[in-house]
């Protein structure tokens, strides 16, 4: 592990591959799982203001759900997630002709249509971020869908953290993603990491 500023960075996220491939999984990690996506208290306006602009590429179960519980809940671990439609999908999710799932709010985004990304844990996914009160812990999760991903990630020598560059620059910074670039190559200076 190594620790810049009050953040405590897995090596895992350093040294193992990913990068996502959406024709393999097809956005698996929107529909399964036992919760929805993390979300903090500060993006719970930002789901609700950006509603009325993915409103209409939301399912109709998806719309019920929002309308009777909110954008978010909170799951049995005591965190705020994403609401989600039958116990499986993000009511945020839409899909494409070809059965791909795509967050609606991303969607949104890339069209100019909102300001709001989507949530933070969902562009730093494999990564997740828990906060311990003192410092925070940056671990990659492993999880079967996203093998394909892993594959990908060894064939463009691609690691976790250099596929969320973007993403972890939105949460801790530039000069924070500096501090981690130089700290992997110290560790691959040492060896420690390849």
């Amino acid at each position: 592990m190594i620790q810049i500023d009050d953040v405590i960075v897995s090596l895992d996220v350093l040294d193992q591959y990913f990068c996502c491939n959406l024709s393999a999984c097809h956005g698996e990690c929107c529909i399964e799982g036992d919760a929805g996506a993390p979300v903090e208290l500060d993006e719970v306006a930002e789901l609700e203001n950006v509603l009325n602009v993915v409103w209409d590429d939301l399912s109709l179960e998806a719309r019920t759900v929002i309308n009777k519980q909110g954008v978010v809940y909170t799951d049995s671990d005591g965190d705020l997630v994403t609401s989600i439609v039958n116990n499986k999908d993000c009511v945020f999710t839409c899909y494409d002709e070809k059965g791909n799932c795509f967050c609606a709010i991303e969607k949104a985004y890339r069209a100019g249509k909102t300001k709001f990304y989507k949530p933070i844990s969902c562009q730093l996914y494999p990564i997740r971020v828990k906060d311990f009160g003192n410092f925070k812990g940056v671990n990659y999760h492993h999880w079967d869908v996203c093998k394909a991903a892993v594959l990908l990630g060894k064939k463009l020598n691609l690691r976790v953290y250099q596929f969320l560059k973007e993403p972890l620059i939105r949460k801790f910074g530039q000069a924070w993603y500096d501090e981690l670039e130089d700290c992997v190559k110290e560790l691959k200076d040492k060896k420690v990491i390849e």
